[in-house]
């Protein structure tokens, strides 16, 4: 993972992966982050990691199971319950922690198998929060980077300022601009983004 001004960098005593230098750290989801870097003090086997859908918690599950061997279930609150259920008593049994990432935790989770529904009582809850500038930002930058283009920093200023701040807009926004510059063959600039983005009905004319 790259290091800034508004990231840390993974801990040494936890390898990198490819998904980590993706997985950018700011208080959006710094929380989350130490929840799994710090699982030897979990009361259980389990977690349950919640936050908005595009906020990377598949990613940070998904990166923590493939090192301590444990197992994920991707929206678990949508999954067979007795499959849960045996694998939540599965992981206390073996040591390899359950992660369920769902998109909300108990009480507004409540399983109808009774048993399930008390495992999760006891089960430590993670969330994801909704993106800050610092996480908006990096999210952008590092959209722009999966298709090969920079950013110019007054461009990223601007989308930051004036985009509905959230983890789809931000793939969104990037998805609009790069369509825009290919199809008018423009250079990435602040007058390409910024009508691009009207174009696309992100922002209004007045932006």
């Amino acid at each position: 993972m790259k290091q800034g001004a508004d990231q840390i960098a993974l801990p040494l005593d936890w390898p990198q992966s490819d998904g980590d230098a993706r997985f950018v750290v700011t208080d959006a989801n710094r929380e989350a982050f130490d929840h799994f870097r710090k699982f030897s003090m979990w009361p259980v086997k389990a977690t349950i990691l919640t936050g908005p859908r595009r906020s990377g918690r598949t990613l940070l599950a998904r990166s923590f199971v493939e090192r301590v061997g444990g197992r994920l279930f991707d929206d678990a609150d949508s999954r067979d319950e007795e499959e849960l259920f045996h694998a939540w008593n599965q992981a206390q049994d073996s040591g390899r922690p359950l992660v369920m990432v769902a998109d909300q935790a108990p009480p507004q989770w409540s399983p109808r198998l009774p048993d399930l529904k008390t495992r999760l009582a006891v089960t430590p809850v993670a969330s994801i929060g909704h993106p800050d500038d610092a996480l908006f930002a990096a999210l952008i930058q590092l959209h722009f980077a999966d298709r090969g283009l920079h950013i110019p920093a007054d461009a990223l200023r601007f989308m930051t300022e004036r985009l509905h701040r959230d983890y789809w807009t931000a793939e969104r926004a990037v998805e609009a601009v790069d369509r825009y510059a290919i199809a008018e063959r423009a250079r990435l600039s602040l007058p390409t983004i910024r009508r691009a983005l009207i174009d696309a009905r992100m922002i209004g004319e007045a932006a």
